[in-house]
């Protein structure tokens, strides 16, 4: 397969070159931002695609797109209707109506689409996942994620993830974008969100990095039609906490933190660490191979953006 790197925007772009030329003949880059461009591509000896038309006109199968989250639309699109195969990067896109224009390019077309939601293919997903549907729980009532690093206060973040135009937001949009994915999948679409997003970094370097004052620290709680409650936390100002996930029912808990996961029911009334399920191939990995699972099609990216979209109302 004949892979084009679309964009060099996101942070995860090297590490998706990296994995696509395990599985695929890397091609050539495309990038808007020519220093960026050159840089990549005589690091890696690889083709530069100036323009859009040249990336299209390329002969290459597959693309995988990591341009700024407000330009994915149009691209995306584009791709489509070329006949390429999709890997994006998340979310989708900014609002519902442009990941509608994005469906219906890639139902006409017929291509492959893959949107990269690693955390549910963790192990540790994974295995919450495997005991939430078991119903040793009994009804699930509770779900929570934390999802949190420390790019804003340790100042690693690239100073366009401060662009509120180019990601549509801060760190919820970008880190929470895991957690909102994750919350879809284990409970379901909320008929409500309410959000508190705060400023929590106070280094000067970064306060005017972050010019257009996007939300560092964050917190979405969503309300489902059956009772049940998930709360998605995420920020760029923590360090040393590790992803975790926890889901209650009426009968029982589960926990995954620090790679473990650790399950309490009312039948057993103590407190067991579950041997972990086998983490599956990532997303990326998974489009390569052509061996696609369920869980990261149109449908689940269209769902992240919603999920957005009603996150930022509620703020």
């Amino acid at each position: 397969m004949k892979t084009i790197i679309c964009g060099l925007w996101h942070v995860h772009a090297e590490g998706y070159y990296k994995t696509a030329a395990e599985y695929t003949d890397v091609i050539g880059v495309y990038e808007p931002n020519e220093t960026w461009r050159k840089e990549f591509c005589a690091k890696y000896n690889l083709p530069e695609f100036v323009t859009v038309d040249e990336m299209l006109n390329s002969g290459a199968d597959a693309a995988i797109v990591c341009t700024s989250t407000d330009t994915h639309a149009d691209i995306i699109v584009r791709l489509a209707e070329a006949g390429i195969d999709i890997f994006t990067e998340k979310v989708l896109a900014l609002t519902t109506e442009e990941c509608e224009k994005i469906e219906a390019a890639v139902n006409k077309s017929g291509v492959r689409f893959v949107i990269s939601y690693p955390h549910k293919y963790g192990a540790g997903a994974q295995t919450l996942k495997k005991i939430a549907d078991s119903g040793e729980l009994g009804k699930i009532n509770f779900f929570r994620c934390r999802n949190v690093h420390n790019g804003s206060t340790a100042n690693w973040l690239p100073l366009h993830f401060y662009n509120a135009k180019e990601c549509g937001g801060g760190a919820m949009i970008d880190l929470g974008a895991h957690g909102m994915y994750l919350s879809d999948w284990f409970c379901g679409m909320p008929m409500a969100a309410k959000s508190v997003f705060t400023i929590a970094c106070d280094r000067e370097d970064v306060k005017v990095l972050n010019s257009d004052g996007v939300e560092d620290n964050a917190v979405t709680v969503m309300q489902y039609a059956n009772g049940c409650i998930a709360i998605n936390e995420t920020g760029f100002d923590s360090t040393g906490y590790p992803l975790t996930l926890e889901i209650c029912g009426e009968q029982g808990r589960a926990l995954y933190a620090g790679d473990k996961v650790e399950k309490w029911t009312a039948e057993t009334k103590e407190t067991v660490i579950v041997p972990m399920e086998e983490a599956l191939p990532s997303p990326l990995v998974q489009f390569c191979t052509g061996s696609i699972l369920p869980g990261c099609g149109i449908q689940e990216a269209k769902n992240l953006t919603k999920l957005m979209e009603m996150a930022y109302a509620g703020k």
